[in-house]
């Protein structure tokens, strides 16, 4: 187990390189300056070229991305252009929004993806079925920033119920553990867990309906095995894959939805790089960009880990 455990972190180094480079250049081969956020409109090109030294765009760019990795290395990503605060600060603040929002949203959409796909595939080409792949498909289908508009409108104006925007009372951002502050993650975290509870119904449906036509299922019924048994033994081979898309989904919940943190003013990694990329602030979009991606990456990692621990077959190939 340890020599897999090893073998997967050296796999991941070549990964973390490469999206460090495609952050670096994909930002950067963007149309626009840069500095537009914060020169005057009648600015010199002297000031211009002062600025510009100053924050190092006027060296070539395979020198401003090693001196940009180096200093990730030692934990500076940078200074955002619009707000002069450091880029670390700015990114750390948002993630953790983002991570408990993911979370909430997470644990709604496995708890019914995983729940609708088992009762889909026990009881396949029924009624059953059929109103649980409905429910699964419309999860996928509808528009992510449509469905938080039309919960804000029910739920918010309408009855008054759950508040519509921000992260706590007068706007706060601050996060405490009491009905105060929860009743504003309740709304972008049911719109968050939309898409993931659609695939993960329509992958475990499929996983329960492949494992139960398997010759071993009728072998263990044939033995006396109770429905209980069963279900055990469909869960415990279901579960790598479902393991996987699971954290495929958390990934890309954890990467923040701009859309979403956008229509709630959720103040998140999405709403972050919503206003990074408006006021084309290059340092703060690379660093948000770099952490919410070696947070994939190191996801998937985990990820690969338990699986092995749950299927020994994994290690073996």
């Amino acid at each position: 187990m340890l020599s897999y455990i090893a073998r997967r972190i050296v796999y991941v180094i070549p990964i973390v390189i490469g999206v460090a480079l495609v952050c670096f250049l994909l930002v950067h081969l963007a149309p626009g300056d840069p500095l537009v956020a914060v020169l005057p409109a009648d600015a010199s090109q002297e000031l211009a070229a002062q600025l510009r030294a100053a924050y190092g765009f006027d060296r070539p760019l395979p020198v401003q991305f090693g001196i940009w990795v180096w200093k990730a290395l030692n934990g500076d990503l940078g200074t955002s252009i619009a707000s002069g605060r450091p880029v670390l600060a700015e990114v750390m603040n948002a993630v953790g929004n983002t991570i408990m929002l993911a979370l909430a949203a997470a644990a709604i959409g496995f708890f019914l993806g995983v729940s609708l796909g088992l009762i889909a595939g026990y009881y396949r080409n029924t009624w059953i079925d059929k109103v649980a792949t409905s429910i699964a498909v419309m999860g996928v289908s509808v528009p992510h920033y449509w469905l938080g508009i039309v919960l804000v409108i029910i739920f918010s104006v309408q009855l008054n119920w759950l508040p519509a925007v921000g992260a706590g009372p007068g706007g706060s951002s601050s996060w405490a553990w009491d009905w105060a502050h929860m009743q504003y993650l309740v709304l972008p975290a049911l719109t968050s867990a939309a898409i993931p509870m659609g695939i993960i119904t329509r992958t475990v449906r499929a996983l329960t309906g492949d494992i139960l036509s398997q010759d071993f299922v009728e072998a263990l019924r044939a033995k006396g095995l109770n429905e209980r048994g069963v279900f055990r033994h469909v869960i415990k081979n279901a579960a790598p894959t479902a393991m996987a898309v699971m954290g495929l989904q958390l990934g890309y919940m954890l990467g923040g939805s701009i859309l979403i943190e956008t229509v709630f003013s959720w103040p998140g990694t999405g709403l972050l790089l919503n206003s990074a990329i408006f006021q084309r602030d290059l340092p703060l979009l690379q660093g948000t960009i770099l952490v919410l991606a070696l947070f994939f990456v190191f996801l998937n990692l985990v990820v690969d880990i338990a699986q092995a621990t749950i299927d020994p077959r994994i290690k073996r190939s």
